[in-house]
């Protein structure tokens, strides 16, 4: 799985954040996963974003090359000293203005209801709270604005779901946290955003792994409830 380290606000430290061989690993492996598709999944939840964009868990940058002219910036948020060292130097060659700063999902740098799209690929699947996460992306984005997702989730298929719930804790130390059967469309409708459009397909990330279920789409903020 793509892993985009997240923090949280219960005392994770800087070094928490950091999975330096996991890190160069999903750096490798990105070129593979976008080759048989993953570049493709991503470019179809950021085709028709415009405006001021938040990436949270940006990871190597590969959705750098893939955002429209109409995006006139994008704050792209990686707390993997590594991946985010990779990042800068994709954000140098991408066709639109993108920042790359050390942050996790969490503590989203921007000011309330700045951000007209925020995108999540691959990210949901790792940070500690869910929760915690959507609301500070609903924080920051203007009512009416797009959160875009990418990610993969529980499996639909009983006993493949009882399989990844067996094997999440041990998956999450190698993986860095991430968890294989999380239920992240429900997530995003209990924090209030409004779905509007949502694919469930399967994707191997690696070529000789089976499928496994993901979903990718758009959803629209009510805005900040505070």
């Amino acid at each position: 799985m793509q892993r985009k380290p997240g923090g949280s606000e219960d005392g994770e430290g800087p070094g928490s954040l950091q999975h330096p061989f996991f890190a160069r690993a999903l750096a490798g492996a990105v070129g593979g996963m976008d080759r048989r598709g993953a570049a493709g999944h991503r470019g179809r939840i950021l085709a028709g974003l415009q405006g001021s964009v938040i990436e949270i868990g940006a990871g190597a940058g590969s959705s750098f090359p893939l955002y429209p002219p109409a995006v006139t910036r994008v704050l792209a948020l990686e707390p993997d000293d590594y991946l985010r060292n990779v990042a800068q130097e994709a954000a140098a060659a991408a066709s639109v203005p993108v920042t790359v700063v050390a942050a996790a999902a969490e503590h989203i740098p921007a000011e309330t209801g700045s951000a007209d799209a925020v995108v999540s690929s691959l990210v949901l699947c790792s940070v500690k709270d869910q929760a915690a996460v959507l609301a500070e992306i609903r924080r920051v984005l203007r009512p009416g604005g797009t959160l875009a997702y990418y990610e993969h989730v529980r499996s639909g298929h009983p006993a493949v779901a009882r399989a990844e719930d067996v094997l999440t804790p041990l998956w999450g130390r190698f993986m860095g946290g991430c968890h294989l059967n999380r239920d992240t469309l429900a997530a995003i409708t209990a924090a209030g955003f409004t779905v509007q459009d949502n694919q469930r397909f399967g994707f191997a990330v690696q070529r000789l792994n089976p499928p496994i279920a993901h979903i990718l789409g758009t959803a629209t903020s009510p805005g900040h409830a505070g």
